[in-house]
């Protein structure tokens, strides 16, 4: 197959989509992977597999040998973006209480969904696994800050739900990202059934976060330093950039064994190396502006590819009852603790009644971190050989298709009960 026809057939497909999403109201994302799904193997890729319904031939060795890295570097771009978010005088101008309200809704997610998930798995343990149990749980933390942003500037929104809602939302997916590494790493040891043992469970988890970080911090100093003898725009984009390809080459490299076979996070090292450049360039945010504008189209492609990853032979299987049921769980268990936590740490800051009431339900939308993060935990589970990162994705990506429909709507409704939409919400030309 050519690379170059597929990509652009698959840019072409994304593009139309978005013409449609927008004519039913719905994100450019829930379009994306659509167009993933039916560029994939399992539709219009069955013409190059002889009409058999299989996650393998042509198509599926093609995108994974071919586009598998677009993946990882879009990722990249996400978390080096939110690592925008830690500029030390913005935390300190919003204050303790968001830092608060972030990890009470971030923890009662992923709380809430774990717990649910494990009381599933006992009732029904030949389907839902621990290791599936812990690894949504981790992914549950996740926020789409996109879908919230556009909800707030469509209808112009403000008010002291929004002021609060904003840094909440930036610091949501850090939250998230810290708690994936941590959980993933015990789902993992019970995915490959591995022994436990102190360094292998405990040990090396927190190693490989401390490495991570370390690492990230340190390409951080270096572009932050680079900058000060690469002074245009254009070449602090590619010191951006070179920082991004950087920390996923380094990811790779110590999963090797002469590198002692480390499971590092590239999300969290991109995260901190735009965490520490915001910190030490007082232009940075010029930069992340410029990284903004080209990458649209890495996005799009991503979200192509995540939904062309979509294994639909699971929904053809027995399992797809409880692929179904258990998404739904999620929707539901993920949206209350979403609720819980964020009312919990408003209540404890003593925040306004009307953060306290609705902040929790601005807070569903989830859709490009989560994708992300599933995405990465069914290829390293897959990889492992477990069956658990088929159905962790096709998980995800269902309950990603029912959040990007209710959960701008429920956003909306959020602050309207808030009184914050004061007008008619502005028609953008597209």
């Amino acid at each position: 197959m050519n690379i170059f026809i597929y990509v652009a057939l698959a840019f072409f497909i994304a593009l139309l989509s978005s013409r449609l999403m927008k004519a039913i109201k719905l994100p450019n994302v829930t379009g994306y992977l659509l167009t993933g799904i039916l560029v994939g193997p399992f539709v219009l890729g069955l013409a190059f597999n002889g009409g058999q319904f299989s996650p393998v031939g042509p198509v599926y060795e093609f995108i994974h040998a071919n586009l598998a890295w677009i993946s990882e570097i879009a990722l990249g771009f996400i978390a080096f973006t939110i690592g925008s978010s830690f500029k030390l005088s913005a935390l300190k101008a919003v204050g303790s209480r968001v830092i608060v309200i972030t990890i009470f809704e971030a923890l009662g997610a992923s709380l809430f969904v774990s717990l649910a998930l494990i009381g599933f798995h006992f009732v029904f343990p030949s389907f839902l696994t621990l290791d599936m149990a812990l690894t949504l749980g981790a992914i549950a933390a996740a926020t789409a800050p996109a879908a919230t942003l556009m909800v707030i500037k469509q209808y112009h929104a403000h008010g002291p739900l929004v002021q609060n809602l904003l840094p909440v939302v930036a610091l949501d997916d850090a939250a998230a990202l810290i708690l994936f590494a941590i959980l993933f790493s015990a789902a993992k040891t019970m995915a490959t059934g591995a022994a436990f043992d102190a360094y292998t469970g405990l040990i090396k988890p927190m190693l490989e976060i401390i490495m991570s970080l370390a690492i990230g911090a340190l390409v951080g100093l270096i572009i932050s330093l680079g900058c000060k003898i690469f002074k245009s725009r254009a070449n602090r984009t590619i010191m951006a950039m070179f920082a991004i390809f950087l920390c996923v080459g380094i990811y790779h490299l110590f999963e090797e064994p002469f590198m002692g076979s480390f499971e590092l996070s590239s999300l969290l090292m991109c995260m901190m190396v735009g965490g520490v450049f915001v910190n030490l360039r007082g232009d940075a945010l010029k930069t992340f502006d410029r990284i903004d504008k080209f990458t649209p189209p890495v996005f799009m492609l991503f979200f192509v590819i995540s939904g062309a990853n979509l294994d639909l032979t699971v929904f053809a299987s027995s399992n797809a009852m409880w692929i179904i049921i258990t998404a739904l769980i999620y929707c539901v268990i993920r949206a209350l603790g979403k609720w819980v936590g964020a009312y919990s740490g408003a209540r404890l800051t003593r925040a306004e009644p009307v953060v306290q009431k609705y902040l929790g339900f601005a807070l569903i939308p989830q859709a490009g971190v989560a994708i992300g993060l599933a995405t990465t935990a069914s290829k390293i589970l897959t990889d492992a050989g477990s069956i658990s990162g088929s159905y962790i994705l096709a998980i995800v990506l269902t309950t990603t298709m029912i959040y990007e429909i209710i959960g701008p709507a429920i956003t909306k409704m959020a602050l309207q009960k808030a009184g914050e939409i004061t007008v008619e919400p502005t028609t953008q030309n597209a």
